[in-house]
């Protein structure tokens, strides 16, 4: 039996958590869920994403990222021929892998490491000075001053 929890309450209380809402919903769906990954707030603006990838070589994975989109991929490579290699019980899963995740604007892959079956990938959230909030004066004397001369 599958739960289903309706977000539709906590939609109109909030301003811009669309997208959240949005990947909680899909999430929960019971999409695949292969390999299984943590997401974690290092700093203000550093993130972790940790994927589980035992067994994957690091020239069986690939990392890209476009856009708001990060793309995890993994293909093992096919067994030597000739590899006298009988398995009696696998366990290990070993199958072609894709996942992907929404960034946030503003944020980019700064490292990427493999150690111990474990695939890391910092995210480092940098917003343009320009974008970044400002305080705004309120008053007479900030008002633009505009000089109208004709040239006699």
């Amino acid at each position: 039996m599958r739960n289903s929890f309706d977000w539709t309450p906590y939609r109109r209380s909030t301003v811009g958590f669309d997208r959240l809402f949005d990947f909680l919903e899909t999430s929960a769906s019971g999409a695949e869920n292969y390999p299984p990954f943590d997401i974690e707030k290092v700093a203000d603006d550093h993130f972790r994403i940790t994927v589980a990838v035992a067994g994957f070589k690091s020239d069986e994975i690939d990392i890209t990222a476009q856009q708001n989109m990060l793309t995890v991929s993994g293909r093992k490579a096919p067994a030597p021929e000739g590899e006298g290699r009988q398995l009696l019980y696998s366990g290990i899963a070993t199958r072609a892998f894709e996942r992907r995740f929404q960034l946030a604007d503003f944020v980019r892959v700064s490292a990427a490491d493999l150690a111990d079956g474990l695939l890391t990938i910092d995210l480092v959230r940098e917003v343009p000075e320009a974008m970044k909030p400002h305080k705004i004066a309120i008053g007479g004397s900030a008002q633009p001053v505009i000089e109208n001369k004709k040239a006699a």
